[in-house]
C-alpha cells in the first residue's frame, strides 16, 4: 500500500486547503459547496465521462480532510458523491448515471443516503423498510431516522429490503426516492449538535416509484450497500482527521503565544506531550484511512471492509482526543466562543458514534479478522 503520496495529491491538498482557508469556519457553506463543485473538487471521484474527475474515494477524502483542516467540513460530501455517487455510478443503469452523476459530480444535484432505522440501529440485517411490487410499480413503507441534508437534497437513496421469489427472505434492494415523491414525509430531528446540514426522521407511507428507480439488480443485495458503506467509513475517517487537525492547529498556536511567568506555555512538556501525541494518532488513522481508501479504489471490496472499518475507528478516537487535549490547552478560552473549539466537543463524537459505533468496529475485527465468536 502507498504510504508516500502522490505529487497529484499533494497538489489537490493543498488546492483543497486554499479554498478552505478562504472560507474559513463559520462560512456559507452553501457558497463552499459551489465553488468545490464549480473547481472539480465535489466529483473528483466520479467517471470523466459524467463530469467527474476520474479519480477515486482516495481523492475525495483528501478534498473531505483538508476542508475540515481549514474548519468547514462538507458533511454531504460522505453523503452525495461518496456514498449515492458511488453506489450509482457502479450499480445504475444509463440513464441513472445520466440523470444523476453529472449534477452530483458540479454539486448542482444532492442526494441524501438512508439507510438508518429507529429499532434497527447498527443491524443493517434487520433494516424493516419494504418495498413491494405493484404492476411495473413498487411501493415503499418504513421509517428512517438521523438522516442528513435531506431537506437540501433532490433525492434521497433509501435502503429498503425486497422478498426474494426463491427463499422469501428479505434481501437490501436500493431506490431513489425524489424529495417531493407523494407518501415521502420527512420530520426534523432537534439536535444539540450545531451542523449546516440537518438531520431528519423520513416516514415512507407506500411511497409510489416507477420500476427505474431501482438502483442495480435486484438480487445483488448487499454488493451493492456495501459499494456505499465502505466509502462511508473511509469519508467519516477523513472528517475526523481534518476536525482532529483543525483543533490541533489552534492548540498549537495558543500553545506558542500564550506566555506565563515569561514563557510560552508550549515549552512545558505537560502541555507539548499531549498534543505531539494528539498529531501522531491524527497521523496514524491517516494511514490506515489512506490504506483502506487504496484498497477500496483497486476493487478489493473484502479487504477495504476491513480496512475502512479500522480507520474509521482509529480516526474517531484520534479526533476525540485531540479535541479534547486542543480545549484542555486553551483553559478557559477552550470554551469561549472566540476560539471556535468548544462546539467540536460535541461534533468530534459524531466519528465515534456515526455510521456505526466503535464497539460494532470491534466486534467486527475481533469476528472478521481475529476469528473470535460471536457473542450475538
Amino acid at each position: 500500500m502507498p504510504t508516500i503520496e502522490t505529487d497529484d495529491h499533494k497538489a489537490l491538498r493543498e488546492a483543497v486547503a486554499a479554498l478552505g482557508k478562504r472560507h474559513g469556519r463559520g462560512g456559507d457553506t452553501g457558497q463552499l459547496w459551489s465553488d468545490a463543485g464549480r473547481l472539480g473538487y465535489l466529483g473528483v471521484n466520479l467517471p470523466e465521462r459524467y463530469g467527474g474527475g476520474g479519480g477515486g474515494i482516495a481523492e475525495l477524502s483528501i478534498v473531505l480532510e483538508e476542508l475540515g483542516a481549514a474548519g468547514c467540513p462538507l458533511l454531504m460530501l460522505v453523503v452525495s458523491p461518496a456514498i449515492c455517487g458511488t453506489v450509482i455510478s457502479r450499480f445504475g443503469t444509463d440513464a441513472q448515471k445520466q440523470q444523476w452523476l453529472p449534477g452530483l459530480a458540479d454539486g448542482t444535484r444532492l442526494m441524501a443516503f438512508g439507510i438508518t432505522e429507529p429499532d434497527a440501529g447498527s443491524n443493517s440485517h434487520r433494516i424493516t423498510t419494504t418495498a413491494r411490487r405493484d404492476g411495473a410499480d413498487w411501493l415503499l413503507t418504513g421509517r428512517k431516522v438521523f438522516i442528513s441534508g435531506v431537506d437540501i437534497a433532490d433525492a434521497t437513496l433509501i435502503v429498503g429490503r425486497t422478498e426474494d421469489a426463491r427463499t422469501g427472505r428479505l434481501k437490501p434492494c436500493l431506490f431513489i426516492v425524489p424529495r417531493d415523491t407523494p407518501g415521502f414525509i420527512r420530520r426534523p430531528i432537534d439536535m444539540e449538535l450545531n451542523a449546516a446540514e440537518k438531520q431528519f426522521e423520513l416516514v415512507l407511507d407506500d411511497v409510489r416509484l416507477p420500476a427505474d428507480a431501482l438502483v442495480g439488480d435486484e438480487d445483488a443485495g448487499l454488493l451493492q450497500l456495501f459499494a456505499g458503506l465502505n466509502p462511508e467509513r473511509v469519508m467519516t475517517a477523513a472528517f475526523a482527521i481534518g476536525m482532529g487537525r483543525y483543533a490541533l492547529a489552534r492548540a498549537i498556536e495558543y500553545a506558542r503565544d500564550r506566555t506565563v511567568w515569561n514563557t510560552p506555555i508550549g515549552a512545558h512538556q505537560a502541555i507539548a506531550h499531549p498534543l505531539a501525541q494528539a498529531h501522531i494518532d491524527l497521523e496514524l488513522a491517516r494511514l490506515m484511512t489512506q490504506k483502506a481508501a487504496a484498497l477500496y479504489d483497486a476493487g478489493d471490496d473484502l479487504g477495504a471492509g476491513e480496512a475502512a472499518n479500522m480507520a474509521k475507528y482509529a480516526a474517531g478516537e484520534a479526533c476525540v482526543k485531540a479535541v479534547d487535549q486542543a480545549v484542555h490547552t486553551l483553559g478557559g478560552n477552550g470554551l469561549t466562543r472566540e476560539y471556535g473549539l468548544a462546539s467540536l466537543i460535541t461534533a468530534a463524537r459524531v466519528a465515534r458514534i456515526a455510521p456505526v459505533s466503535r464497539e460494532m468496529i470491534l466486534n467486527y475485527v475481533s469476528h472478521q479478522t481475529l476469528g473470535l465468536p460471536k457473542s450475538y
